[in-house]
C-alpha cells in the first residue's frame, strides 16, 4: 500500500486558493480514478475535484467551509503499491510546504512565538490570510486559528470581519514580535473595506424581514468586486453610436439565419466582433496590471457576463478576433446555455483579457461597470433605442442609437488610448451594412 496526496487544484489562471464547499466522500470510501471527491469554490467558478488515484480515502485534512491555498493537501488516499511506511515521509514535508508562504521564514525563534503557543502551523499564513488581515487591520497574533494544528484560515479572518469586532489586543503593552510585522504591512486605506463590511453586519432585522444566507459563489463575487474597486482606480467614459444600418442588416437576416443555423443572430455578436477588432488595433486596451509591470496580452479573449437567478458568471470567447460574427454568436449561445444549465466548465472561464457586458438586455441605457480583475477595462453595451437625431444635412430623423460605457483601470490605461479605442468601435459599428459586412 502507498499513501497518495490530493492537493487543492488551480482552477483558473489567477486563482490562488479555493474553499471546500462540500465533501462527496468520507474516510474509508473506495474511489476510482477521476471520481469526484469534493466541491470547491473559487472567485472564478464552483467545480468538483477529481481523484488522481484509485484507492481508499484515508484522511480528510480540510474541513467543509475551509479555504486553503492552491497546492495544499486536502486529503490522502491509500492505494496499492509501496508500503505506507515508505510513502509517509513524503506526505509529512508536503504539509509543511506552506511555510514558504511566510514573508520572512529565515529566523526560527525570535519571529515565531505564535508557533510555540498555538501549534506548528499557526505562524504560517497563506497569502490570502495575510492580504485579508492587512486590508482589515487585523492583528494575526490575536487570532485563534481553527485550521489544522491551529493554523489561521481565511474563514477565521472572514468570521472576524463579518462580526464587526476585532480581537482584543494591547499594542502598547504587548511585546509580541509577530505584532509589529502585521501592523507595518497594514495599508492606510484599510478602513474603507472594513467600514463597509461592518455596516453590512449592523443592519437591523425587523419582523417580516428575510435574511438570505451568503452562498460561496456570492461571497466569491463580492470579494472579487471589492478587490477590483479597492485596488484599481476606476475611470469611466461613454460614447454614443448610431447603429441604424446594423439593426436593419441584422433584422433582414434574422429569420433566415435562425432557420439555417439553428440559433438566433443577436446584436450582441456584432458588438463583440467590433470590440475584438478594435482591440487588435489598440492592443494596450488588452492589458493587465501586474504590480511591477503591465502585461499586454497577445490573445484577444473576450469575457462575457451571463447572469442566473443566484450569481453572475463570466465565460470566455477565446481568440474572438479570429472568429466570424456567426462563430461569435454560436459561442455566446452555447456558453450562456451551459451557465444556465450548470454545465459550464472551469476552463471555459479562464484566460479572459477584456470584458463585454450586455447590460442592454435588461433595458439599461447607461451604467458604470466594475472591472473584471485583473483585466484593465470592461465595456457595457446598453439598450438600442430609437431617438430623434440631427442628421448631417441638418434634418431631424429617428435613428437606432446605443450608448457604449467603458470603465478602465487608470493605472494601465489613459483617456487618450481609451478615447481612440471607443472611437474605432463606433466607426466599425456605424459602417456595418449588407454591402460591407458578412456574418460568415
Amino acid at each position: 500500500m502507498a499513501i497518495e496526496s490530493i492537493k487543492m487544484p488551480q482552477l483558473g489562471e489567477s486563482v490562488t486558493e479555493g474553499t471546500i464547499e462540500k465533501w462527496l466522500v468520507k474516510p474509508g470510501d473506495h474511489v476510482e480514478k477521476y471520481d469526484s471527491l469534493a466541491e470547491v469554490n473559487t472567485d472564478k467558478v464552483t467545480a468538483e475535484v477529481p481523484s488522481s488515484f484509485t484507492g481508499t480515502i484515508k484522511e480528510i485534512l480540510v474541513q467543509e467551509g475551509q479555504t486553503v491555498a492552491v497546492g495544499e493537501i486536502v486529503c490522502t488516499i491509500e492505494t496499492e503499491g509501496e508500503s505506507s511506511e515508505s510513502a509517509q515521509p513524503e506526505a509529512a514535508p508536503a504539509q509543511a510546504e506552506p511555510a514558504n508562504e511566510m514573508p520572512a521564514e529565515g529566523s526560527k525563534k525570535p519571529e515565531s512565538p505564535v508557533k510555540r503557543e498555538k501549534g506548528a502551523a499557526a505562524g504560517r499564513y497563506s497569502p490570502a490570510v495575510l492580504r485579508l488581515s492587512q486590508d482589515h487591520d487585523i492583528n494575526l497574533s490575536d487570532v485563534e486559528g481553527s485550521g489544522r494544528d491551529g493554523r489561521i484560515t481565511r474563514k477565521d479572518i472572514q468570521a472576524i470581519i463579518d462580526s464587526g469586532e476585532k480581537p482584543q489586543s494591547k499594542p502598547a503593552a504587548t511585546e509580541s514580535s509577530a505584532q509589529p510585522e502585521v501592523k507595518q504591512a497594514a495599508p492606510a486605506t484599510a478602513p474603507a473595506p472594513s467600514t463597509s463590511a461592518q455596516s453590512a453586519v449592523n443592519v437591523p432585522v425587523a419582523p417580516g424581514d428575510i435574511e438570505i444566507p451568503i452562498t460561496g459563489v456570492r461571497r466569491a463575487i463580492a470579494n472579487n468586486m471589492l478587490k477590483s474597486k479597492h485596488e484599481a482606480p476606476h475611470a469611466w467614459t461613454m460614447i454614443e453610436v448610431d447603429v441604424t444600418e446594423m439593426v436593419k442588416y441584422r433584422d433582414s437576416l434574422k429569420a433566415e439565419f435562425k432557420q439555417k443555423e439553428g440559433f438566433n443572430l443577436t446584436y450582441f455578436a456584432f458588438f463583440v466582433k467590433a470590440v475584438s477588432q478594435a482591440l487588435k488595433e489598440f492592443p494596450m486596451m488588452n492589458s493587465m496590471w501586474a504590480g511591477d509591470k503591465i502585461v499586454q496580452k497577445k490573445d484577444i479573449n473576450i469575457s462575457i457576463a451571463v447572469a442566473t437567478d443566484e450569481a453572475l458568471y463570466v465565460p470566455v470567447i477565446q481568440q474572438a478576433d479570429e472568429k466570424t460574427i456567426k462563430g461569435i454568436g454560436r459561442e455566446i449561445t452555447e456558453l450562456a446555455g451551459k451557465v444556465r444549465s450548470g454545465k459550464l466548465k472551469s476552463q471555459e472561464m479562464q484566460g479572459g483579457t477584456f470584458t463585454v457586458n450586455n447590460t442592454g438586455s435588461f433595458g439599461s441605457v447607461q451604467s458604470m461597470g466594475i472591472i473584471n480583475h485583473p483585466q484593465a477595462a470592461i465595456l457595457q453595451v446598453e439598450s438600442i433605442v430609437k431617438r430623434p437625431v440631427v442628421m448631417d444635412n441638418g434634418m431631424i430623423g429617428v435613428r437606432d442609437m446605443v450608448n457604449l460605457c467603458l470603465s478602465l483601470d487608470h493605472r494601465v490605461l489613459d483617456g487618450l488610448v481609451a478615447g481612440h479605442f471607443l472611437a474605432r468601435v463606433k466607426e466599425i459599428l456605424e459602417n456595418v451594412s449588407s454591402e460591407t459586412t458578412s456574418v460568415y
